[in-house]
């Protein structure tokens, strides 16, 4: 197997089974459908990583934004108790509309929760009890010129934010360069197997990172190891890239992130001179190093040898 095919094999494990997508986008879409009867409601419009289309194996939840009309809620948008008022508003749309009791539109949500979340309804299409429980976050917006207004209920006031900034950039890069995407998720993936290193990274953070680092190659390798080195020596000052909303996670090991990234970058680096030197085993070993077990050693039983990378064929996931 050369190291091409075992990225094949490890894009095909880190990226999400399209029928859970499927399922994902089915169960979004029956949230929006019903959420747009609402009076009050001006739109409905999905974010997070679903709809940038980099969420990774397995899905387990879907982020939505429900932007209210402002005249229906003079009163939200400003300092005080609104914040905690649109949340649950959103709440009671939800358990009217799609709770398996009593829905009016679907009978899908056995439980919304809005007792501790800051700015959004958390509604259980699982058992709530499960740790893997499929999840819609809800969350109430107000429309702005730059972006929306968006509630904080702990600290009783509405933030500025622009999610589709996000999704626009990425889809930007996804149509000048077909890998974007799939490295994304790939770099995501990474992030997860070093968590005893990095602490924990929040896949947004990744994500923006992959905006300012990782550049256009010939290949996953390349690429990969050229983010790497580029990572390794950013100020690792993660912000919202719309310039909204500041740090996206301050309490961030920036030293931790920051070894995790050199020692990537000099495994990366090794393991491309050992293709160049015709050692593809020392190669995939390095690989190894950064992705863990997932990136296969051998070929899984009833495959057969690739003659070289593959066509670039992004499915949609989002």
């Amino acid at each position: 197997m050369t190291v091409f095919e075992s990225f094949t094999e490890l894009q095909r494990i880190v990226d999400a089974d399209p029928a859970i997508v499927a399922t994902a986008r089915e169960r979004r879409d029956i949230f929006k459908s019903a959420l747009l009867t609402a009076v009050d409601v001006h739109t409905v419009w999905g974010s997070g990583s679903l709809a940038r289309s980099t969420q990774l194996q397995p899905v387990h939840d879907v982020d939505l934004v429900v932007e209210f009309d402002p005249g229906e809620h003079p009163e939200w948008g400003q300092p005080g108790d609104s914040a905690e008022q649109a949340i649950e508003r959103c709440r009671d749309l939800v358990t009217e509309m799609l709770s398996v009791n009593r829905g009016t539109k679907a009978q899908l949500v056995r439980q919304v929760n809005t007792a501790d979340r800051n700015r959004a309804a958390k509604c259980f299409i699982d058992d709530p009890g499960d740790k893997n429980a499929f999840t819609v976050d809800v969350m109430p917006a107000l429309r702005l010129d730059n972006g929306i207004l968006i509630p904080s209920k702990r600290n009783r006031r509405w933030d500025t934010a622009n999610p589709r900034f996000l999704i626009d950039e990425v889809a930007a890069h996804q149509s000048e360069w077909p890998l974007f995407r799939p490295l994304v998720r790939l770099l995501k993936y990474w992030s997860r197997q070093h968590e005893d290193q990095t602490g924990r990274v929040k896949s947004l953070v990744m994500e923006v990172l992959a905006l300012e680092c990782l550049e256009e190659a010939s290949n996953r390798p390349t690429a990969l190891k050229d983010f790497f080195e580029r990572a390794a020596v950013h100020s690792l000052y993660i912000e919202d890239p719309a310039k909204l909303c500041g740090l996206i996670q301050p309490d961030l090991d920036t030293a931790g992130l920051r070894r995790a990234l050199e020692d990537a970058a000099d495994a990366a680096a090794q393991a491309v001179k050992a293709v160049a030197d015709n050692d593809q085993p020392a190669a995939r070993k390095h690989w190894q190093s950064l992705f863990g077990p997932a990136f296969p050693l051998v070929l899984p039983a009833g495959t057969e040898s690739d003659p070289g990378p593959r066509p670039i064929r992004d499915s949609p996931q989002g």
